[in-house]
């Protein structure tokens, strides 16, 4: 193994070249660190590229109260990072980079030309200009027994001593694009808390007929509004979008909202009860005048058509509503407002957009540091946060990146290198 070392003071290692770690980088290097940005995969980046593919949505346009409540149980974590590297700042140094940024209508920020690439190309320029070093196709594989950082590299593994480290690696999803997990031994064999990772953002299993998965996969359900049944913990609330039919279950922009809590309810019930309006805007009572209306010789397709329901939601009402409903119009129309889909368990990690779980909070200080290895600093989707997709991911990746190279700036000058934080 070969050992690589430095008589240069005030290096600093940060190890994933993602959001979280490029904008630790960015950070050290403005406060005159010497910074190497270490990466298992050819490029840096790969998976904000694919992320940009359908527009690279960087943050939200809302208020702030609103935008941090989006973290969840973590939100009080999260809010510090925030109020100093928000949805404001990151927009200000997009235009910094030469990228104008706009509001689209969903309250979503968008790059003016709608691409990850120019960003990435100009963001990585910068960061090579100001003198950090990038060594690719470099796998951490831990620490040696002299505290060294081991990396496996093409041409061998060598050990790295360095004064500080920001760990940026990713949470568990999208392995092909180097978000693999593989850190997590690593951690928990220093018995470090890491909370185990878990899909989010992600779609879910249902156990469909084939009648159902021949006719309706691939088809969109719209307009149509979604909760987790109350009797499981959800709130009594629906949320209104749409999702998307797939062969073995559900998928899209209203599932992935709800996944945290569909996902809890599968772990604690073995069966998450996914309930739908399928007509939103209609009221129960308006729903059930329709139904009651005499049917003649119609079949009950047509009827349920001149009603409103068809298509999809057709088959979605047969497939899961129970048969007797279908002569009591009271009972179809009650169906209709709150369809129960049972979900069995969510799709595999690796086809999630993002990962639950990581390096527990308790086991950092304020500015992210390990309590139990000092000058060992977390960053971005390997901490344990989630978010809902929307911009909050990657507004949280990058304020967490900054706050941790902050929290190493002090650490490094309490620890004698005299460094001032920016």
């Amino acid at each position: 193994m070969t050992l690589v070392t430095t008589n240069l003071q005030r290096r600093v290692a940060v190890i994933g070249g993602g959001p979280a770690g490029l904008m630790a980088a960015e950070t050290l290097a403005a406060a005159g660190v010497t910074v190497d940005v270490y990466d298992a995969m050819a490029n840096c980046g790969r998976k904000f590229l694919i992320a940009g593919k359908g527009g690279l949505n960087l943050t939200h346009g809302e208020s702030f109260e609103p935008f941090v409540s989006r973290y969840g149980t973590r939100a009080a974590a999260i809010r510090p990072m925030l109020e100093s590297f928000g949805a404001d700042q990151l927009r200000e140094w997009a235009k910094s980079l030469g990228v104008e940024t706009f509001v689209g209508s969903s309250n979503r920020v968008f790059p003016s030309d709608l691409k990850a690439a120019p960003l990435l190309r100009g963001w990585l320029r910068r960061l090579r200009e100001s003198g950090v070093h990038f060594h690719l196709r470099h796998r951490w594989a831990g620490w040696n027994e002299d505290g060294a950082l081991r990396f496996a590299t093409p041409t061998g593994d060598v050990a790295v001593a360095t004064d500080a480290v920001v760990l940026a690696l990713g949470g568990g999803s999208w392995r092909r694009l180097g978000s693999d997990g593989r850190w997590v031994p690593l951690l928990t064999e220093k018995g470090i808390d890491v909370a185990p990772l878990t899909p989010s953002n992600c779609g879910f299993e249902s156990r469909w007929s084939d009648i159902l998965r021949s006719r309706c996969a691939g088809q969109p359900v719209k307009p149509v509004a979604a909760r987790l049944s109350p009797e499981q913990g959800g709130l009594p609330e629906f949320r209104q979008g749409e999702f998307i039919i797939t062969g073995v279950g559900v998928e899209g922009s209203l599932i992935y909202a709800l996944s945290p809590a569909l996902r809890d309810a599968i772990s604690a019930h073995g069966v998450a009860r996914l309930e739908l309006d399928l007509m939103p805007g209609v009221s129960l009572a308006a729903m059930t005048e329709r139904l009651a209306k005499p049917r003649g010789s119609q079949s009950m397709a047509k009827h349920l058509h001149r009603a409103g329901i068809d298509g999809v939601k057709a088959s979605l009402l047969r497939e899961c509503a129970p048969e007797a409903a279908f002569a009591d119009p009271a009972a179809l129309a009650a169906q209709i407002k709150t369809l129960a889909v049972p979900l069995h368990a969510t799709r595999p990690i690796d086809d999630a957009i993002s990962t639950a779980g990581g390096v527990r909070f308790e086991a950092l200080d304020a500015r992210l540091m390990v309590q139990q290895l000092p000058g060992t600093f977390c960053a971005g989707e390997m901490l344990d946060w989630e978010a809902p997709t929307g911009g909050y991911l990657l507004t949280a990746c990058f304020a967490s990146g900054r706050t941790a190279a902050q929290g190493a700036l002090d650490w490094l000058a309490r620890s004698g290198n005299h460094i001032a934080s920016p």
